[in-house]
């Protein structure tokens, strides 16, 4: 299980080594995604909160990458943050999830991405439940719901 302390240490010293790595040109993702799913995981850009009903959703499920279908969170991890945005306590692998120092915006966080593509999924704070006390903040346009 990940805590706060092993969050740090991929941001700061590189994150785990990838199953594998998928790289498309700019025109591709454009051809790929939607304006918004583009803006924000391409360009880093946030969703505004409460505009998904997947903050709401809690069927049992996986949750894969848009971009890649790379699978990075199941439900039994999600919880209601009442952020508006999806939140999780924990990745479904731990080399599905980069890590990386963000100071912009003048504030210091945890930028989440894809650890295939690089897609930008959202934010990871150290102010979640118990046992990880992980909320992972993710762009609910960052995300689809795999099937069965």
């Amino acid at each position: 299980m990940l805590r706060w302390r092993d969050v740090m240490a991929y941001a700061r010293s590189g994150n785990p080594t990838p199953p594998n790595k998928v790289e498309k040109s700019e025109a591709e993702w454009k051809a790929q995604l939607t304006e918004e799913e583009y803006y924000v995981t391409r360009k880093r850009g946030t969703e505004r909160a409460h505009s998904s009903d997947m903050c709401n959703a809690f069927d049992p499920g996986k949750y894969a990458c848009k971009c890649c279908g790379t699978p990075l969170f199941d439900s039994s991890e999600k919880f209601q943050s009442g952020t508006g945005w999806p939140s999780f306590t924990q990745p479904m692998e731990v080399e599905h999830v980069a890590y990386h120092e963000d100071n912009t915006f003048g504030m210091s966080r945890i930028e989440v991405t894809c650890n295939v593509c690089e897609a930008h999924l959202g934010h990871v704070f150290p102010d979640g439940p118990d046992p990880s006390g992980l909320r992972y903040c993710v762009n609910a346009v960052s995300l689809q719901k795999m099937k069965d």
